[in-house]
C-alpha cells in the first residue's frame, strides 16, 4: 500500500493542535511519540513522525504553517 504524500492523511485539527503546541513551547522537540500522546496525538504519530521526526521547534511550527495555510487556500478556492 502507498504511503500519503507529506501530512495529506493527519486531520487538520491535529495540525492546529500540534502548531498551538509548538508555538506555546508546550511540545519537546525533536518530537517524539510519548510526547504527541501527550497532546492526544498518538493516532496521528506516525504520520507526524514519519515527515517531522528530527526538526527543531523553528522547523515544525513553519512545516505546519505552511500545511494549514494550504489547506485553507485549497478550501476557500472550493468555497467560490
Amino acid at each position: 500500500m502507498l504511503e500519503p504524500l507529506g501530512l495529506v492523511s493527519v486531520p487538520t485539527p491535529c495540525l492546529t493542535t500540534l502548531l498551538r503546541a509548538v508555538h506555546r513551547e508546550a511540545i519537546d522537540t525533536p518530537l517524539r511519540a510519548d510526547e504527541l500522546t501527550r497532546f492526544g496525538l498518538q493516532d496521528q504519530a506516525e504520520a507526524l513522525l514519519r515527515h517531522l521526526r528530527g526538526l527543531d521547534a523553528r522547523a515544525v511550527h513553519a512545516v505546519l504553517v505552511a500545511v494549514l495555510a494550504e489547506r485553507r487556500a485549497d478550501e476557500g478556492d472550493r468555497a467560490s
